[in-house]
């Protein structure tokens, strides 16, 4: 069935994003669920915030309780906190302008410019954060609707600590989902992709051949693809690293060093894209200059041999479990050694034309930085107490 593009379209297309949204989250875990939940969580921690001070406090103030619910349910507990103290900052700082200048100058117009500019200038202090403005809104309403009088300032806080007490325990009663194996899973992604080109570019290299303009055209877009992705994956693996502060919940695994390492990991994984994709550059420009053909097939044997140690050393920086340090060490140290051998080799050769030593030299020089990279991906294991 054909849909117009009107706004009768528009928002049936709509409604289906939001349905396949909905179905996603109820389906399978992953981030459309925890959107889903701490929206529900929102609503009703915002429900029992505005029910409790409508009972309890005077109409003026019941509208910050709810708010302040919303301010305290953040995607993360740790950041839920950080912003229920900012608020409550925020709420100090104006309710105290407010009273000072109602109490010392009076209700007048000319006291309440004085007040938002007070307000502005001191919600622009860096510990406030994004909550910076709430100084400025909270004392409009201390100094309109409570006229700066202590009891209404009482209120007020009574208010918002009420609801920054219901997000909060919303909260943790039902605490953010950890994912962190998903997010060691991405980054053995990353550097699936990234051994994918190598062992690609080592079987060729190994056979004592010289790749074809097509296979390094492949191969750079697909080191393009996983730099375009890295971004995306370092911001998931932060954001699962704030999720395990104050967090109640255990992650899912018992390696305390996960978050650390995959950290490490996924900014090595970029660095040494960067690193690979210099290196299919040398060979694009062996192509165009005709260079490849003159490659000693000795060189090519032992490069390929090179490829594969890296390919091996990607492979343990890249596994979901613990990487074996001691043998990420070995593969490194045997393949700086055989990078040693080729270069030497090829200086040696006098039969080998300048150009094509520099084209070897530029190789060599890549996948030695390669394997430096992948040496350092990760901490040293924090000593046992």
């Amino acid at each position: 069935m054909a849909v117009s593009s009107g706004p009768a379209g528009r928002a049936y297309a709509a409604a289906r994003r939001a349905a396949a949204y909905v179905r996603s989250g109820a389906v399978s875990p992953g981030a459309e669920r925890d959107d889903l939940i701490r929206q529900a969580k929102t609503v009703v921690a915002a429900m029992v915030a505005w029910a409790l001070a409508h009972r309890l406090l005077p109409p003026t103030v019941t509208t910050f309780a709810p708010f302040t619910a919303i301010v305290a349910l953040q995607a993360t507990l740790y950041r839920s906190v950080r912003e229920c103290v900012r608020y409550l900052g925020a709420m100090v700082l104006g309710a105290a302008l407010a009273a000072g200048l109602a109490a010392g100058l009076g209700i007048h117009a000319w006291s309440f410019g004085l007040l938002a500019l007070f307000a502005l200038v001191v919600g622009r202090v860096r510990h406030l954060g994004s909550q910076g403005l709430q100084v400025a809104v909270v004392g409009f309403f201390a100094f309109t609707a409570g006229h700066g009088r202590i009891d209404y300032i009482g209120h007020l806080a009574g208010s918002v600590a009420l609801g920054a007490l219901c997000g909060l325990s919303a909260h943790l009663l039902l605490a953010p989902a950890r994912h962190v194996g998903h997010r060691r899973q991405a980054v053995a992604d990353l550097y699936g992709g990234l051994r994918q080109v190598v062992t690609e570019l080592a079987a060729t290299t190994g056979r004592g051949d010289a790749p074809t303009r097509e296979q390094v055209v492949r191969w750079r877009r697909d080191c393009e693809r996983v730099a375009a992705d890295a971004p995306r994956v370092r911001a998931s693996v932060d954001a699962e690293a704030e999720n395990s502060r104050l967090n109640p919940r255990r992650a899912d695994g018992r390696d305390p060093d996960a978050l650390p390492r995959a950290q490490e990991a996924v900014q090595a994984a970029d660095r040494s894209a960067a690193h690979l994709r210099s290196l299919l550059r040398s060979l694009s420009h062996s192509l165009d200059s005709g260079h490849d053909a003159r490659l000693p097939r000795r060189f090519l044997s032992g490069y390929g041999a090179l490829l594969d140690t890296v390919a091996a050393a990607m492979a343990e920086v890249g596994r979901p479990a613990r990487t074996d340090l001691r043998e990420l060490d070995a593969l490194v140290r045997d393949g700086l050694s055989l990078d040693e051998d080729l270069e030497y080799t090829v200086q040696q050769d006098p039969g080998v034309p300048v150009p094509v030593r520099t084209l070897c030299g530029a190789l060599l020089t890549d996948a030695g930085r390669l394997l430096h990279e992948l040496r350092g991906a990760l901490p040293e294991p924090a000593p046992a107490s």
